[in-house]
C-alpha cells in the first residue's frame, strides 16, 4: 500500500511539472507532456505542410480558367462562371470541415481525411488530363487549343476530380490553422507568445506556397505543360500529407465537444420557454453553472465568464422548480449553463465583426480581376521582355512577407513599449488598420488609372498595350494590399481563433474563408450593378471591354468610399464588442486533481 501511495504521489507531481495547462492531450488521450509534444517542432511541420498544400491548390486554381478555355474549349464567360462556382464550393466545404472537426472527428483526424481526399483528387485530375483531355499531344497553350471534342465520360471524370480537390482543400483549410495554434499552450506565457506569432508565419507560408504556383507553375501551365503542372501539384500535396503524418507522435489535441448547433438551439429553446420569467439576473452567481458530474449539465470546455448583453438569453440559465428532476439531472432543453449561454452570445457578437470583413474581401479580390485587366492595358514590356499582368501579384506576396517581419520585429514591440502593454495592438485594432490601408490602396489604384487614361490611345479596339504608362506603376497598390492583408487577415485568424468558444475553434477559422468567398460574390454583384447604372446610350459604362473608353478609376474610388463607410461601421461594432474571458483551465484542473487525489489517497489507505 505504501508503494502504491508513493507511485500515485510521484505521478501527480510529474503531471503538475510537465503537463500543459490548457487541457490538451496527446494521441493516446492522456494529458500532453510539455517537453514531448507541441511547440515549434510540430508547428514547423504544420507550416511546411501548409506551404506545400497551398502550392498544390493554387497550381490548379491559378490557371483553371485557361485550362477550361484552351483544353475543354469553353468560352470566356462559361469558363469564368465555372471557376467562380468551383471557388465558392471550396469555401462551402470549409464549413463542412469545421463542423465535422468541432463536433465529431477532432482537428487531426479531419486534416488527415481531407488531405487524403485532396491528394486523390489531384491524382485523378492529373490522370484525366494526361490520358483523356490533352489530345493531341502538345495542345493546350495559347496558340494550340485542344478543342472541345471530349466525351461526356471524360468531362464528368474531370469535373469529379476538380470538385474532389475542392472538397479536400475546403475541408482541410479551416482546421490546419487552428490545429497549428493548438500546439502552443496559451496559458503558458512563453508558448502564448509563440501562439500569436504562429498565425503570422502561417499566413506567410500560405503566401510563399502561392508565390511558387503563380510564377513557376503558372509559367509551365501557360506554355501548355498542364500534365506537368498537375502532377507537380499532386506530388506537393502528397509530400504535405506525409510530413503531417510524420509529426503524429508530437501533436497536441483537443477532444471534440459535440454538435454546436444543438447547444445553440438548446439556449434558444430554453430562453424562449422562460420568456415570462420577470427577473433577469445581473450577476452570474444567480445563474446555473456546472461544477462537476453531480450538476445538471455537462461542461467539458473552459468556463466562460458572464457578460452583460443579450439579456434575454440569460433566462436559459435560470433554474426554476420545473427544471430539475428528483435525481438532480437537468434537461438541457430547459436549463443551460452560463458557459453555454455565453457561447451563443459570443457567436452573436462575432457576426457583426465578420460581416464588416466581407467588404474588405471585395477590395482584396480586385488583385485577381480588375488589377490584372488594368495591367493588361498598360505598357508590359521592358526592352523585349514581356511582363505577364498576373505576375504583378508577386509584389503583393513579397509585401506580405516584408510587412509580417516589420510588424513582428519592429512595429509590435514599439507599440508594446509605448503603451506599456506586452500585447501591443489588439486584433480588432489591427483589423481596423487593415481597412484603412485598403482604402489607401484603392485610392492609389484610382490615381494610377487616371494617369493611365491620360497616356492611353483612345481608339484602341483591342486594348492591348493601349497606354504608354508602365505596368510597374501598379506596384504601390499591390504593396498596399499586401500590407493590409497582414493586418486584416492575420488579425482575423488570431481574433476568431481566440474569441471562438473552445468547441467552435475551427468554425472561427472557417469564418475567415467564407468572408473571402462572399467577397467574391459581392464584387461580382457590385460590378454588375455599376455597369447597369453607368451604361447609357452613348456611354459604355465604367468597366467596358475597352477600358480606354471607360472609367475604371471611378470604380476604384467607389470601392474606397464603400470601404471608408465600412470602416465607420466597423469602429462602432468594435467598440460595442465585448471580449470573452475564460476561467483558467489550470485552476479548473487543479480543483479536479485535488478531488481525484483525495479519492486515490482514500483508496491507498
Amino acid at each position: 500500500m505504501a508503494c502504491l501511495n508513493i507511485c500515485i504521489e510521484g505521478k501527480l507531481m510529474k503531471e503538475q511539472e510537465v503537463c500543459t495547462r490548457d487541457g490538451s492531450v496527446d494521441r493516446h488521450g492522456d494529458p500532453a507532456i510539455r517537453g514531448k509534444t507541441g511547440t515549434w517542432f510540430a508547428g514547423v511541420l504544420i507550416l511546411v505542410n501548409q506551404g506545400l498544400a497551398t502550392l498544390a491548390f493554387f497550381g490548379v486554381g491559378v490557371n483553371l480558367v485557361l485550362f477550361l478555355t484552351r483544353v475543354l474549349g469553353q468560352d470566356n464567360a462559361d469558363a469564368a462562371n465555372n471557376v467562380s462556382k468551383w471557388t465558392g464550393t471550396v469555401y462551402i466545404f470549409s464549413l463542412l470541415g469545421a463542423f465535422l472537426s468541432d463536433s465529431y472527428w477532432g482537428r487531426y483526424k479531419t486534416c488527415v481525411i481531407f488531405q487524403a481526399i485532396f491528394v486523390a483528387g489531384l491524382v485523378l485530375l492529373s490522370l484525366s488530363s494526361y490520358l483523356f483531355l490533352l489530345k493531341p499531344r502538345g495542345c493546350g497553350d495559347e496558340h494550340s487549343p485542344c478543342g472541345s471534342t471530349h466525351s461526356t465520360y471524360q468531362n464528368v471524370f474531370f469535373y469529379f476530380s476538380i470538385y474532389l480537390v475542392a472538397l479536400g482543400n475546403g475541408g482541410y483549410q479551416p482546421n490546419i490553422a487552428t490545429f497549428g495554434a493548438d500546439q502552443f499552450d496559451e496559458e503558458d506565457p512563453e508558448e502564448g507568445h509563440y501562439k500569436i506569432a504562429f498565425f503570422s508565419y502561417f499566413y506567410l507560408a500560405l503566401n510563399l506556397g502561392s508565390l511558387f504556383s503563380n510564377t513557376i507553375l503558372g509559367y509551365f501551365e501557360d506554355q501548355g505543360m498542364w500534365a506537368l503542372g498537375f502532377w507537380t501539384s499532386a506530388g506537393s500535396a502528397l509530400m504535405a500529407l506525409i510530413l503531417f503524418l510524420i509529426g503524429t507522435p508530437r501533436y497536441r489535441h483537443f477532444t471534440p465537444r459535440g454538435n454546436p448547433l444543438s447547444r445553440c438551439c438548446q439556449v434558444m429553446v430554453a430562453a424562449t420557454r422562460k420568456w415570462k420569467v420577470q427577473r433577469v439576473p445581473d450577476q452570474d452567481d444567480d445563474l446555473f453553472q456546472s461544477d462537476g458530474p453531480k450538476d445538471c449539465s455537462r461542461n467539458g470546455d473552459r468556463k466562460i465568464r458572464y457578460t452583460q448583453g443579450f439579456r434575454f438569453l440569460d433566462r436559459a440559465a435560470i433554474i426554476t422548480s420545473k427544471d430539475c428532476t428528483e435525481n438532480r439531472i437537468h434537461n438541457p432543453w430547459r436549463v443551460c449553463t452560463t458557459t453555454q449561454v455565453e457561447e451563443f452570445k459570443c457567436i452573436l457578437r462575432l457576426l457583426p465583426i465578420w460581416m464588416c470583413t466581407i467588404l474588405y474581401s471585395v477590395v482584396f479580390t480586385q488583385m485577381a480581376s480588375l488589377f490584372v485587366e488594368q495591367g493588361a492595358v498598360m505598357k508590359t514590356t521592358i526592352s523585349k521582355f514581356h511582363v505577364p499582368p498576373a505576375s504583378m501579384s508577386s509584389f503583393d506576396i513579397l509585401s506580405v512577407a516584408a510587412f509580417i517581419f516589420i510588424y513582428r520585429r519592429v512595429l509590435d514591440p514599439l507599440v508594446a513599449r509605448i503603451r506599456k502593454d506586452p500585447k501591443g495592438l489588439t486584433e480588432l485594432q489591427r483589423m481596423g488598420i487593415g481597412l484603412v490601408i485598403a482604402i489607401i490602396a484603392m485610392v492609389s489604384a484610382g490615381i494610377v488609372e487616371l494617369f493611365r487614361l491620360k497616356y492611353a490611345t483612345k481608339e484602341c479596339p483591342s486594348c492591348e498595350s493601349a497606354s504608354s504608362l508602365s505596368i510597374f506603376w501598379q506596384i504601390p497598390q499591390y504593396v498596399l494590399i499586401g500590407a493590409s492583408e497582414v493586418f486584416m487577415y492575420v488579425g482575423q485568424l488570431e481574433f476568431f481563433n481566440g474569441q471562438a468558444p473552445d468547441g467552435l475553434k475551427s468554425f472561427g477559422s472557417a469564418l475567415c474563408m467564407t468572408s473571402i468567398s462572399l467577397g467574391n460574390y459581392v464584387s461580382s454583384l457590385l460590378v454588375t450593378v455599376v455597369m447597369k447604372i453607368s451604361t447609357r446610350d452613348e456611354m459604355p459604362g465604367w468597366i467596358p471591354g475597352n477600358l480606354n473608353k471607360g472609367h475604371l478609376d471611378r470604380f476604384y474610388f467607389l470601392l474606397a468610399f464603400l470601404t471608408a463607410a465600412d470602416l465607420a461601421v466597423y469602429i462602432i461594432c468594435a467598440k460595442w464588442y465585448k471580449y470573452i474571458k475564460f476561467e483558467g483551465q489550470q485552476q479548473q484542473q487543479q480543483e479536479a486533481d485535488s478531488k481525484s487525489s483525495d479519492e486515490e489517497a482514500d483508496l491507498a489507505v
